[in-house]
């Protein structure tokens, strides 16, 4: 791990070729003269960071997650997981979101609970005050789920389009490992989550994070970043830690290595498999057309039932 802060973050490889940014426009606008995103009504409902994805946009999430859900499973070995949306006030201290980030969290008037910021929490937390058998490991549990998140701290930032939302869909991966193979297991999952990116043909890097910007609750972070030329930037689409036994302890999740030996806390690790709304931003950025209509990549046209978006 580096040294430093953002900064100091490391390359540490990349895959395809970013498309250069001259007249790209950005993917705002491609979404608003398709008419697959309502920024205008889903503010009008909920206030902005809220949109409504509609028609084709519809089709494109409901596609997008399927096509991913359908990788995890199929080839990379996951165990789909339909997780509730609200936790207590316990799951969100299991997984390190509380005490640190509770003001970025939405609770429910009323009730201690919550909304998820990201399915890490209920599917972290299902193993909560259980001891497994060491042969249930590695387990790989994967789900898809809206989440939601004040943003307390990011006024200001990326408030155009999709790149920062309070609600947004989320394909989350969720590996329980041992001290001995989480290292390994951080590499294999990481790679769970490069192959979405290109699957979907999007060019992208892998940084490695140095240790001031490293999450507290994390021994090791990947950020995947994926390259939109309508904004000229790399967007984020997903992070990619090992936490070693640091939300074990906090949930109580162990496993007992042999009949009759005393149980050792799991290591956890997760990775979003991937974020949809970035990634929406880079295929609309990606594939845009002069004629205004967008390709679809390969990998999704089964889902969607179209080459193109128009």
């Amino acid at each position: 791990m580096p040294a430093g802060g953002e900064e100091a973050n490391a390359v540490v490889r990349a895959w395809g070729e970013p498309r250069p940014a001259d007249g790209v426009r950005p993917h705002w606008e491609v979404a608003e003269s398709l008419g697959i995103v309502d920024f205008p009504r889903g503010a009008k409902v909920a206030g902005s960071g809220f949109p409504a994805f509609r028609g084709q946009g519809a089709r494109l999430v409901r596609s997008l997650t399927s096509f991913m859900l359908d990788l995890h499973t199929r080839e990379h070995g996951y165990e789909e997981v339909c997780p509730p949306l609200v936790v207590n006030r316990g799951a969100m201290v299991g997984t390190g979101q509380f005490p640190k980030f509770e003001d970025d969290q939405y609770g429910i008037a009323g009730d201690d609970l919550f909304l998820i910021p990201t399915a890490e929490v209920p599917v972290t937390n299902l193993y909560a005050g259980e001891i497994l058998d060491a042969r249930e490991l590695p387990r790989a549990l994967t789900a898809y789920t809206p989440c939601f998140r004040r943003e307390a701290g990011a006024a200001g930032k990326d408030t155009r389009g999709l790149l920062r939302l309070h609600q947004f869909d989320k394909v989350e991966l969720v590996r329980y490992a041992t001290a001995e193979t989480a290292l390994a297991e951080h590499e294999r999952l990481t790679a769970h989550a490069e192959a979405v990116l290109q699957r979907l043909g999007l060019p992208y890097r892998v940084l490695l994070l140095a240790a001031g910007d490293t999450g507290f609750a994390s021994q090791k972070t990947y950020d995947l970043e994926v390259w939109a030329p309508g904004v000229g930037k790399w967007l984020e689409v997903s992070s990619s830690s090992v936490f070693g036994d640091f939300q074990a302890r906090r949930a109580n999740i162990r496993y007992r290595p042999a009949p009759g030996e005393k149980p050792r806390f799991v290591h956890t690790l997760n990775a979003s498999g991937v974020a949809l709304p970035r990634t929406i931003a880079a295929l609309l950025e990606h594939y845009q057309q002069p004629d205004g209509s967008v390709a679809l990549p390969e990998a999704l046209r089964p889902y969607f039932g179209a080459d193109s978006l128009r």
